[in-house]
């Protein structure tokens, strides 16, 4: 199987290096910006191609690692007559290949949207990271990327497209949503005198350790506070000290959820008031 990309950012880059170094054969790149895809071209040992269409007519699967607001238009405009046989896919977790890709089965094609639960960084260096990540693959051609995927290594999981929306969302918050938490944690420190690098440097040994015990036992095992000790006097400290509606908004919704994981920890307490002080 010949793999072409189309779009060379960070993706693209990292993608087709992780795959090239695994064995599977990169045919190249092509992007609107030429200049990013003869340096992924490059990268990867394959080919600079002047035209989509050359780069399709070249590959037996199509990767669109554009941005997820370019899938569907870039899809769009590419030669349906050339899809005959192959396979296209596309990288986000959001959006299903039957959504990205409509009606491709008219043209004789399969589609797979191909997911890894990894924060791709850098176009450079976090393909090397790559073989640890999980993938969850979705579409007409997911066993055949399963099957290629798991000789590399990688663990995966096939899902169903009604659920890419709430797969999603399940990603954004382990990911996306902690940085949040963690901006938050550091405003809240630079307030108690500390500079911003200051507190990422105290605050990065308690966040570490706890995301270790996080993953070794569970969230429910691991959580520890003033919540899970129903020290209702404290977060009332908390929430007096916190200014701002959209930060007393999280930190008591998050507070909420946590209430729900201390209950089910200490099924004989009574978090009633904690409850009650949250809401």
């Amino acid at each position: 199987m010949r793999i072409g990309f189309i779009g060379a950012g960070k993706v693209g880059f990292s993608l087709g290096k992780y795959f090239a170094e695994n064995g599977l054969e990169i045919s190249g790149y092509y992007s609107r910006s030429e200049s990013s895809a003869r340096e992924a071209a490059a990268f990867t040992g394959s080919e600079l191609f002047a035209s989509a269409e050359k780069l399709v007519s070249e590959s037996d699967a199509v990767f669109l690692t554009v941005p997820d607001s370019a899938i569907k238009e870039t899809y769009n405009t590419l030669p349906k007559n050339l899809f005959y046989g192959r396979q296209i896919c596309h990288c986000s977790g959001a959006m299903s290949a039957a959504e990205a890709f409509p009606n491709i089965a008219e043209y004789g094609a399969k589609a797979a949207s191909i997911h890894p639960l990894f924060p791709i960084s850098s176009k450079t260096e976090s393909y090397k990271e790559l073989s640890n990540a999980f993938f969850c693959i979705e579409g007409d051609c997911a066993a055949d990327w399963t099957a290629i995927l798991s000789d590399m290594g990688n663990p995966t999981r096939i899902i169903t497209s009604d659920i890419k929306s709430r797969y999603h969302a399940a990603c954004s918050v382990a990911s996306n949503l902690v940085c949040g938490l963690i901006a938050e944690s550091t405003e809240l420190l630079e307030q108690c005198g500390f500079t911003a690098d200051e507190a990422l440097s105290a605050l990065e040994p308690l966040a570490m350790s706890n995301m270790k015990r996080i993953f070794a036992v569970g969230p429910t095992a691991a959580l520890t506070g003033p919540v899970e000790r129903n020290d209702v006097s404290t977060v009332k400290k908390h929430i007096a000290c916190i200014s701002g509606k959209n930060d007393s908004v999280i930190y008591r919704a998050v507070s909420e959820k946590l209430t729900e994981m201390a209950k089910e920890r200490h099924p004989q307490a009574d978090y009633t008031e904690m409850e009650k002080l949250l809401r």
